[in-house]
């Protein structure tokens, strides 16, 4: 039987060694999964919203446990996995409360003997291929309106936060969410690349540009719906009028928050040179605050980076833009330990011939750049082949507004950053993916609309 071995990113260790899937089983599971789904689509609503309500409370009682787990293999602080599953609460809350009225039937003509309506009708059995950096709010974006709308999820959880993605599973099992209509898939990529052989209506993934663009080239002469929530090149503008500690405190904590591992995550700064050092003095002391070392300890904020892989790709990003000019303020190497960390990292001086500035670096390190004026923010901010989020920190809303209304981003921020609402879409523009999760529309996007055409007879 294969096996997936479960490592601790802070130790560097393997810590568990558990049962992973193969094309056999995963095949057996898609199987179950599209036999079981009519019957669970044929549900009444309310059943489905009891087993989603019940699967809310199960999280509460066993809040602890479940975040003890989810530090232990990904490395996030312990205090951001609490603050992780307290967030996905009121998420929850907003399918349980939003998801029969997305999905209602919609009477949009009735006249001269013709009645029209829409309904929206579950895609059937869907996959879910997750992230291991929000593993809970990444892969509840999916799977609960996915249940909710009558859909089977066939959900494989990053190798590296399958034993979250276990727990997921049996709380929904033991919440009423039958066995074959919410299945767990075991394993790394080769389990992956099964799940997309298999006869599927959805295909819904969360991870890197480029397993997106293979998912997407192998899945594209099948016809199936591919939605795909990629990465990330987050920019952020200061301009000369803002509270600039405020500021500075503000973008690091979007910096260096779940130690930088967000798609959303502040990867690039660019400050009006009328505050620009003033800003960095700050954010420089704000990054140089944060507590690094042990997950487990209440008081750590910068933890374990998931992936050891990451730590040469943060530390090429660092080399190449120190020899290109820029200047490390404080971080630029891998942290102390037999783990996995990188020291926070602060590089100014930078520019666009640097891959800090235009490559994602998922990790706790950001460029600043000085610019003149907001034409030459704006035109650097869209100077990517990326499109997820971008702000603008200023005391004046009209020229925030007017800033944002340029900005080709899938979500928009002023005066904060990093920052995710279950009533808002989440989606992005370019290679940040195509698609979207949350606010009624990520419900509504795991169903088929279908148009009736009525007439009386007469």
């Amino acid at each position: 039987m294969p096996t997936l071995k479960i490592h601790n990113p802070h130790a560097g260790s393997v810590i568990d060694e558990i049962p992973a899937d193969d094309a056999a089983s995963v095949a057996d599971k898609a199987a179950a999964a599209r036999a079981a789904q009519p019957a669970w689509a044929s549900l009444p609503m309310a059943d489905r919203l009891a087993c989603i309500t019940r699967f809310r409370a199960a999280v509460v009682a066993q809040l602890e446990t479940l975040a003890i787990t989810m530090t232990r293999e990904t490395g996030k602080p312990i205090s951001l996995s609490r603050n992780e599953l307290n967030g996905l609460l009121p998420r929850l809350d907003f399918f349980v409360e939003q998801a029969e009225g997305a999905v209602r039937d919609e009477h949009v003509f009735d006249g001269g003997g013709m009645h029209e309506q829409i309904s929206h009708a579950p895609l059937g059995a869907v996959v879910n291929i997750s992230a291991w950096n929000y593993p809970w709010f990444v892969g509840c974006n999916v799977i609960v309106p996915a249940l909710l709308t009558g859909n089977a999820v066939l959900y494989k959880p990053s190798e590296h936060a399958a034993l979250t993605g276990l727990a997921i599973t049996r709380l929904l099992h033991e919440s009423g969410v039958p066995a074959n209509i919410m299945q767990c898939v075991v394993g790394g990529g080769a389990v992956g690349a099964a799940l997309l052989e298999q006869r599927i209506d959805g295909l819904f993934f969360t991870g890197s540009h480029a397993t997106g663009q293979r998912i997407a080239a192998a899945l594209a002469t099948r016809l199936v719906k591919v939605q795909l929530e990629l990465g990330g090149k987050d920019p952020m503008y200061v301009r000369a009028d803002v509270d600039v500690r405020a500021a500075a405190e503000s973008l690091a904590d979007g910096a260096m928050y779940n130690t930088g591992q967000g798609c959303c995550s502040v990867e690039r700064i660019y400050v009006h040179e009328a505050v620009h050092d003033a800003f960095v003095a700050h954010f420089v002391q704000t990054v140089k605050a944060m507590k690094a070392g042990d997950p487990m300890d209440a008081g750590t904020y910068i933890g374990a980076l998931t992936r050891e892989p990451q730590i040469a790709v943060l530390q090429a990003q660092v080399d190449d833009a120190v020899a290109k000019g820029a200047q490390v303020l404080c971080g630029g190497q891998r942290g102390p330990g037999p783990g996995w960390g990188f020291d926070p990292t602060v590089v100014t001086g930078c520019n666009h011939t640097m891959e800090l500035m235009r490559e994602e670096s998922f990790g706790p390190i950001v460029g600043i750049q000085k610019v003149a004026s907001d034409e030459e923010a704006v035109a650097l901010m869209n100077d990517t082949r990326y499109g997820l989020t971008a702000g603008v920190y200023t005391k004046d809303e009209s020229a925030a507004r007017a800033l944002l209304a340029q900005l080709n981003a899938g979500t928009v921020y002023w005066n904060c950053c990093d920052r995710v609402s279950p009533r808002l879409p989440w989606s992005g523009v370019g290679d940040s993916g195509i698609g979207l999760t949350l606010s009624t529309y990520g419900i509504q996007t795991f169903t088929r609309p279908k148009a009736w055409h009525l007439r009386q007879p007469g």
